[in-house]
């Protein structure tokens, strides 16, 4: 069984103050724990950046921020652009490639937990994956409700974990996605 790890939007951009507070500080380290992991099993990598197309963003394509983190960009077997929040509606075609290749098992990992890990890992299950969130291998940031309150990035990353998991996946730790 073919598991894909897919590394979505781990970009210098995340780590501009306008994004706020994050949680997590060890995502990045776990990512690359990942990805080294990965490439000596020899096991499918997909590398996803998002690309906005709001000017002035950090993640607008020109600017440093869009640029992958450090250590994330080696070595990988597709490298998708994505200008909305699943890695499956990007280019090229996800779903496809993974098809062709007789993948049924996902990873997932980066940034951030609640957006574009989050929406990938239920499309994923809903086009029948079976998949592994990497918790600990995600960050997201602080959040600010409706009414105005603010939500800590440590509890909005534990309630999506908790609506992911045994619904749209399985909420793994780096160190059981390795021992996998």
């Amino acid at each position: 069984m073919s598991n894909a790890l897919i590394v979505i939007d781990v970009q210098n951009g995340f780590d501009d103050p306008a994004f706020g507070q994050r949680n997590n500080l060890a995502c990045e380290d776990n990512v690359r724990r990942l990805l080294a992991h990965w490439r000596e099993s020899g096991q499918p990598i997909v590398l996803v950046r998002h690309d906005s197309t709001h000017p002035g963003s950090p993640l607008e394509p020109g600017q440093p921020g869009n640029d992958l983190k450090s250590g994330i960009d080696g070595p990988h077997d597709l490298f998708i652009t994505k200008s909305t929040n699943s890695a499956f509606y990007g280019s090229p075609d996800l779903d496809g490639w993974l098809k062709s290749r007789g993948v049924t098992r996902v990873t997932i990992c980066g940034i951030t937990t609640d957006h574009c890990c989050s929406t990938t890992a239920r499309m994923a299950d809903n086009l029948g994956y079976s998949v592994d969130f990497v918790l600990d291998a995600t960050h997201t940031h602080d959040r600010t409700s409706a009414d105005g309150s603010v939500i800590v990035a440590d509890d909005v990353a534990r309630v999506n974990a908790a609506s992911l998991d045994g619904e749209f996946a399985r909420v793994i730790t780096t160190t059981e996605a390795v021992k996998r």
